[in-house]
């Protein structure tokens, strides 16, 4: 009988098989059929995934739901929307943990960003709604934007009410810092939103995976995390390219569109892991100064973000 050889069976494999040997894969996407394919462990979404979803016809009951539910909970118009969207955004929850055996990511309006009361009810109102339909709050992942206030929203939530958060609209090695000291469970350092950056500010307009800035910017994030025995994990999002997505082979999770996740099925390029454990720390007395002006004190939003996009 003829057994195929082990660089033979790694040919074979496509590049999204590769990858789930070395990462915990997420899908991201509200269309909770694509999330069938290509079997992730974990689903996010965000209002603009789920808006997508929601002009589906196949979704359209989910609207009508949501619509039945705001207006039956009453009270004046804004809050009628405000229940709707929120039941809506729990709804496709719903469905998507029917396909996957981890966790769903669901996100507080992020216009409630610099308002962390309103974030910390607004996130146990979402859980509320989970756990009305039979769901325990730990399969559920709140997003909360990374601001200031989001990420004190962040600490109160996991301290208080053991609600786990996962911290998004990340751009910056503070952000990631004052994240991990408020012990949040999951940040999502975006990587693809870092490179359009440079790519429209600077003379670059296009960068191999190994330099792109929003590439680097998690690597540092990640080695970091990892060096100091961090409990917060590192989900790489915001992807442009197959080249990011492999070049962060070896990161904690990476949240993938259906687009790429397609393109990975079908590349069968070898990848390896990508994100070790560096032996050189990147802690600074710059990135103590700036982590401690976002855990204690509210800081200009500049601090936050100016060393991954400089003004």
């Amino acid at each position: 009988m003829c057994s195929v050889s082990p660089d033979k069976r790694r040919k074979m494999e496509s590049a999204l098989e590769q990858l789930k040997k070395h990462t915990v894969v997420v899908a991201d996407t509200g269309d909770f059929n694509a999330i069938e394919e290509y079997k992730p462990q974990d689903a996010t979404t965000n209002p603009s995934l789920i808006l997508a979803a929601a002009k589906m016809a196949a979704y359209q009951h989910l609207v009508d739901q949501a619509i039945k539910y705001g207006i039956a909970k009453g009270g004046p118009e804004e809050e009628q929307v405000t229940n709707t969207m929120d039941k809506l955004f729990v709804s496709f929850g719903l469905e998507i943990l029917k396909k996957i055996p981890g966790r769903v990511s669901t996100e507080v309006d992020a216009r409630l960003s610099y308002d962390k009361d309103e974030m910390v009810s607004r996130a146990l109102g979402l859980i509320a709604l989970y756990e009305e339909a039979g769901i325990k709050k730990d399969r559920v992942l709140i997003k909360l934007s990374s601001t200031w206030e989001g990420i004190q929203a962040g600490r109160e939530l996991e301290e208080k009410h053991g609600v786990h958060c996962n911290m998004t609209l990340l751009f910056s090695f503070a952000q990631a810092v004052a994240c991990a000291e408020a012990k949040v469970t999951l940040i999502s350092p975006f990587v693809g939103r870092i490179m359009d950056w440079y790519k429209e500010n600077t003379a670059q307009k296009s960068y191999e995976a190994h330099e792109d800035p929003g590439v680097i910017s998690v690597t540092k994030i990640y080695n970091h995390y990892k060096k100091y025995d961090y409990t917060t994990v590192v989900m790489g999002a915001s992807f442009r390219n197959t080249g990011e997505v492999k070049a962060l082979a070896g990161c904690d999770l990476l949240t993938i569109s259906p687009g790429l996740l397609g393109e990975l099925s079908k590349d069968h390029s070898t990848v390896t892991w990508s994100c070790p454990i560096t032996a050189t720390p990147v802690w600074t007395q710059e990135a103590t100064v700036e982590s401690r002006a976002c855990s204690e004190t509210r800081p200009g939003h500049a601090t936050l973000l100016h060393d991954t996009m400089p003004a």
